[in-house]
This record gives structure tokens, C-alpha cells and sequence, in this order.
């Protein structure tokens, strides 16, 4: 059984950087439309384009499901000591460098940036890291995850 409380020698620690995920502009379309995101700057390359993009730019928060994907690296590892039905999302902050454009190759890279305990339950803090295949900076999305204790 995993243990619910987190082991707390996780704080700080790195992953290795996820896999290259290549941004369409159709996933970008779907997430403004499933969002209420009515920018033409997300749907229309020559609108996007216009504005002096490559392509369509995708909405803000577009990266919260690669961050959560990369985040499962600590969720999933069984050191971890994380029991995901006892995970409840707290919050989750954005800090683009520059917009999202469809053709982009996103490196994530995932910290734990700290793990400490508060009213029985365990608040972890992570940070994803968002690079294209040069290494230079898109995006930081730090997220807090709470884990309920017993």
C-alpha cells in the first residue's frame, strides 16, 4: 500500500527534462474553444500572423496539461510516497516568457519545489519548467498540490 503522507527528501529534487511534445494549432483551437478563448489570435493564422506571430498563439493556460503530465514523473514515483486518491489540485500560476505558437517543440522539466505539512494534510509545491529544443525559456507553471492525510 503507498503510504499517504509524501516523503518530505523529495523537496528540491529534479527530474530529468520529459519528452519533446510538439504544439498543433488544432490542439490549440480545441483548448481556446473549450475554454471560452474567442481570440482570433488563437484560431486564425493570419490574424495571428497580422500580430506578428509564426501562427496561431495558444491561450495561457494552455500549458496546465503538459504540466500535469509531466508532474505524474513524482506522482507516479513509488519513493514518493503519494497516494493520488488523496490528491486534491490547490492552485496553479503561470509565468509565460512568451507566447505558445503552433509548430512549437516544448521541453518540460519538472521540481519539487517543496513539500511541507499543514493541518494533517501534506502541501506540495512544483514547479514545470517549459523550454523549446534550444533551451531557451517559455514558461514556468508552479502548481500546489494538496494530499489529504488520514
Amino acid at each position: 500500500m503507498t503510504a499517504t503522507a509524501p516523503d518530505p527528501s523529495f523537496a528540491g529534487r529534479t527530474y530529468p527534462p520529459g519528452p519533446v511534445h510538439t504544439v498543433s494549432a488544432q490542439k490549440i483551437a480545441e483548448f481556446a474553444r473549450a475554454t471560452g478563448a474567442a481570440s482570433a489570435l488563437h484560431t486564425d493564422p493570419a490574424a495571428a500572423r497580422a500580430a506578428g506571430h509564426a501562427d496561431v498563439i495558444a491561450p495561457p493556460t494552455f500549458l496546465v496539461s503538459l504540466a500535469q503530465a509531466t508532474e505524474a514523473q513524482y506522482i507516479e514515483d513509488p519513493a514518493a510516497g503519494i497516494d493520488f486518491t488523496r490528491v486534491v489540485h490547490g492552485e496553479e500560476s503561470f509565468d509565460l516568457h512568451r507566447p505558445v505558437v503552433a509548430g512549437d517543440r516544448l521541453v518540460p522539466t519538472l521540481t519539487v519545489e517543496s513539500i511541507r505539512s499543514a493541518g494533517g494534510h501534506s502541501m506540495v509545491a512544483t514547479r514545470v519548467d517549459v523550454t523549446d529544443e534550444t533551451g531557451r525559456g517559455v514558461a514556468s507553471v508552479r502548481s500546489m498540490l494538496v494530499v489529504r492525510g488520514e
